[in-house]
């Protein structure tokens, strides 16, 4: 009897996010990471294997739950399982010699968070990123947090004597690491279980990170509790980073841009190849909306792209599965997982849209209107991927000899294309961009559309604009 349902459809998410990583990694690294003798199709020939905002093929078509477990593509990855032989070198394990257990066979699930590293905090610069609290999960013996294993299913107690861990990686270890950033909430410590189970049958290792944030009484008990429950899945490494969260943007935005600078030190520090986030499609929804209500552009409209972050670094395979899926796959595993109080505080604007807007949304228009946001997240993407490469084809064409922005060119170009070409130029001069807003930018178009003698303008970072002999002058200082 294969998995149930849930269960299959998060390792087939993740299997397909591993594969693109191991593509990846064989086409673009010469060095250390790379697994020796690997084929495949290559990023070239799949949209998203390469870094890009956009989502690969295989991230697609996964709304909901998957059919029966039979309809499903075959267990055996596309790259063969290797083994090390004592000389050091690897062979396919369908060729190896050596007896002892297939890879894969072996498997023990632990927790799963929501959102990346906690589960209600919207993402980089988005504001799509949920989970701000700590990144822990409750003993098993606690019974409200420990639910009952359905019949049937091939779940492991995440504390079961029988995982056999990931070991360390031997000296020359080259296969790429894949860590996974775990609060310990039900999306997270569903992708959990999917990585153990689904490295077990690639040459990648596998690891995670839990963040203590610090902001509740005990939240490094349950980071460590996190951990512990990490190790017992065979992730190797886990770490526990304690991180401060300051003030700066409002407590979400700051326990984000925390996050995100923890896991961003652990990737370099471990040599890390991806990092998996375990954001879902109500996540997703709820950056639209947030979006909406902030009267944002199509890029913020876009949401979380599955794959970001500096060299396509963070990686989110739920993106297409509902969080009720995740959820129910920690539920027939067996998962322990800890749901963060914070995720449920109306003084979060995103858990009073998650429990009070959304529900009023579903009950005012009908079901599905989850899935046609995630859906105009996707086309709005789209969308503004086209503009961006517009807007950075047309940018050299509207500057002149000496670099300057030439107004009467600007004005020449369509309001979308100008913006962005616009936004750009104030980026690159020194403006950051998280605080760079749609009214910054609109200010500056004025100086092209609606030139009237006005005086310089004043961008966050110290920019400075003005428009001075038919040319836009943007600097610093």
């Amino acid at each position: 009897m294969g998995p149930h349902p849930a269960v299959a459809a998060i390792r087939l998410a993740v299997r397909r996010v591993l594969h693109d990583v191991l593509d990846s990694d064989v086409l673009h690294h010469d060095g250390p990471g790379r697994p020796a003798g690997l084929a495949g199709s290559g990023a070239s020939d799949r949209p998203g294997s390469a870094v890009s905002d956009a989502p690969t093929t295989r991230q697609t078509g996964l709304a909901g739950l998957p059919a029966p477990a039979a309809a499903l593509p075959p267990e055996r990855p596309a790259h063969p399982p290797v083994e090390r032989l004592s000389s050091g070198l690897r062979v396919p394990a369908d060729r190896a010699t050596a007896t002892g257990p297939a890879a894969g066979t072996s498997a023990a699930q632990p927790p799963a968070a929501e959102g990346t590293v906690a589960s209600a905090a919207p993402p980089a610069r988005t504001g799509s990123e949920p989970d701000m609290g700590a990144s822990p999960a409750r003993t098993g013996s606690d019974p409200a947090a420990t639910p009952a294993a359905e019949p049937g299913t091939d779940a492991l107690p995440a504390s079961d004597s029988g995982a056999r861990p990931t070991p360390s990686p031997a000296p020359g270890d080259e296969r790429p690491l894949v860590l996974v950033a775990c609060s310990g909430g039900a999306d997270s410590m569903a992708l959990a279980s999917a990585l153990a189970f689904e490295a077990r049958k690639l040459p990648v290792r596998a690891g995670a990170v839990t963040v203590d944030h610090g902001l509740q009484p005990g939240s490094d008990l349950r980071a460590a509790e996190v951990a512990q429950r990490l190790r017992d899945l065979g992730l190797d490494p886990v770490e526990a980073v304690t991180v401060t969260v300051g003030r700066a943007g409002g407590p979400e935005a700051a326990a984000r841009d925390a996050r995100y600078a923890a896991l961003d030190e652990a990737a370099e520090r471990l040599g890390a190849a991806a990092v998996l986030l375990g954001h879902t499609r109500d996540d997703q929804a709820e950056t639209v909306l947030l979006g909406l209500a902030r009267g944002s552009g199509i890029r913020s409209l876009s949401g979380m792209a599955a794959v970001s972050g500096a060299a396509g670094r963070y990686r989110r395979p739920f993106l297409q599965l509902d969080r009720q899926t995740a959820r129910k796959a920690c539920l027939v595993q067996s998962l322990p997982v800890w749901d963060d109080p914070m995720n449920a505080d109306p003084a979060y604007t995103r858990s009073r849209l998650r429990h009070e807007g959304l529900p009023a949304l579903e009950k005012s228009l009908g079901k599905g209107v989850v899935e046609a946001l995630a859906r105009t997240a996707q086309l709005c993407r789209d969308d503004a991927d086209a503009l961006d490469a517009w807007a950075a084809d047309a940018d050299a064409s509207v500057r002149d000899e000496s670099g300057r922005l030439d107004c009467a060119k600007l004005y020449a170009l369509p309001p979308a294309v100008r913006r962005r070409v616009l936004r750009r130029a104030a980026v690159e001069a020194g403006a950051p961009a998280g605080s760079l807003f749609a009214r910054h930018v609109e200010e500056m178009d004025r100086l092209i559309t609606g030139w009237r003698g006005q005086g310089a303008l004043n961008l966050p970072g110290r920019v400075a604009v003005r428009r001075q002999g038919g040319r836009l002058v943007i600097r610093q200082g």
